[in-house]
């Protein structure tokens, strides 16, 4: 929600009257549209002039919304405009399409049962969380219970009263219609209680399109009330002598009616929520919270616990999606990613191997340096003659000067090929003779093979 404006703008600069919604004891509600986006929206223009801010921010509407705004069943404010030259109130809320009284007024047929259910539902999740947030209304009617694409939202705060306030309190709250017995007959001495009341009148008339309890005063309010569910038990109504308002408490027994035969066509369950819902002790009244667990809305319970279960499951999984991404970017970062402590110990050891890998070629490169002072030689090593024979046609030969003669020569001590042995060379002289005579004399023999 924005902030509240207090600037030299009017509501006019701003906003484009469209069309009158309704209008009420302290207020009047029109269609408008911004003009800088061509958006819609309810105004709220309150009838009291207000002289300074201090003032508008002491309203306890305007308290109320601000605090409870966020649930999806309680009306938004989008905006707060006070214009001070002429000290006019006017609250920008969300727009919606039509009331509980307007959804139902001239109706010959009944409601769907199951679309009941739902927004009886939605209207005692908006009082829960009311009544948690430590506010209660005052004022619950048809009138004030907004719906919009089946969605339901509670609206006017204009009577609310928070919870931890002392008694008593303004004696005339709410229509009478929807008026708890303890608002008619003490002097202000009632609880947030009388918000359930309120809400089972509610619940009886979607129903069946016409008020439970349509009394023409005060007196006669009390009267519809016993002519249903009975006078009440005198233990209760001693209860209330303490708190009386001077009204005579003898009233004549009577059993009354009964909700059930006023609504033949309701589900038996709908029938005793109601029931536990306009009890005549507000201590043995439901609470919104309790209510909301009643059998009547077992399905709506399931199907928002499947739902609330469904987008866990999707933001577990968007959650997961993004920690992945993360987990790629800092990575793709980051070359080189954090050792662990195993990484640690593996990349000791092989640094501590190469080290000596180092170690010991440095060693062998000094050896070779220190060879006869000469870096550059290779290392002597020891040849091994093979005794292998090969033999070769005739025709392979053409005359004995093909053969050059191997001269012995010794091997100086500077040559850097190690020395042949001369023996060696002496035998391999003498068979190269033999093979040059058996040449020349026209035949030739294969040597023998030594095995």
């Amino acid at each position: 929600m924005k902030k509240m404006t207090i600037t030299g703008e009017t509501f006019q600069q701003r906003y484009r009257l469209l069309s009158k919604k309704g209008e009420g004891t302290f207020s009047e509600v029109f269609k408008c549209q911004c003009i800088e986006d061509g958006s819609y929206w309810a105004c709220k223009k309150l009838k009291q002039r207000y002289e300074s801010l201090e003032q508008v921010n002491q309203l306890r509407e305007i308290q109320a919304m601000r605090r409870l705004s966020e649930h999806s069943n309680i009306l938004k404010l989008q905006d707060v405009i006070f214009e001070k030259q002429t000290g006019s109130l006017i609250l920008i809320c969300e727009l919606m399409d039509m009331n509980i009284f307007e959804l139902i007024r001239g109706r010959r047929h009944y409601l769907d049962e199951k679309k009941v259910r739902n927004h009886m539902y939605q209207l005692l999740r908006a009082i829960d969380y009311m009544h948690r947030n430590g506010i209660f209304h005052r004022d619950v009617k048809p009138e004030n219970v907004l719906i919009k694409d089946d969605v339901l939202k509670l609206a006017d705060f204009g009577s609310c009263r928070s919870i931890h306030s002392r008694a008593p309190y303004t004696e005339y709250i709410s229509t009478r219609w929807y008026r708890a017995p303890e608002c008619l007959l003490t002097d202000g001495y009632y609880s947030f209680k009388m918000d359930i009341w309120s809400v089972g009148c509610v619940l009886f008339e979607v129903m069946c399109l016409y008020p439970l309890f349509p009394g023409s005063n005060e007196v006669d309010q009390i009267s519809k009330i016993h002519d249903i569910i009975g006078t009440p038990d005198p233990s209760i109504l001693d209860k209330l002598k303490n708190k009386t308002r001077g009204i005579n408490f003898n009233f004549p027994p009577k059993k009354g009616s009964g909700i059930e035969k006023l609504m033949p066509h309701a589900p038996r369950d709908c029938i005793d929520l109601i029931y536990k819902m306009c009890t005549y002790d507000p201590d043995e009244r439901l609470t919104a919270r309790q209510a909301l667990k009643h059998s009547y809305f077992k399905e709506l319970r399931e199907q928002e616990r499947r739902a609330k279960a469904e987008r866990r499951m999707e933001e577990e999984h968007a959650n997961s999606v993004k920690l992945l991404e993360t987990k790629v970017i800092s990575n793709n970062a980051s070359t080189t990613p954090r050792p662990t402590s195993a990484t640690r110990r593996n990349n000791n050891f092989f640094r501590s191997e190469g080290v000596k890998r180092k170690k010991d070629k440095h060693k062998r490169r000094m050896v070779l340096s220190s060879n006869n002072g000469m870096a550059n030689e290779l290392p002597k090593m020891n040849v091994m003659h093979s005794t292998y024979k090969p033999t070769f046609h005739l025709s392979s030969y053409t005359t004995a000067g093909s053969y050059p003669k191997i001269k012995a020569k010794e091997i100086s001590s500077t040559d850097p090929l190690p020395r042949i042995n001369t023996l060696f060379k002496q035998k391999k002289v003498k068979q190269s003779n033999q093979t040059s005579k058996n040449i020349i004399n026209g035949h030739y023999q294969l040597p023998s093979i030594e095995r």
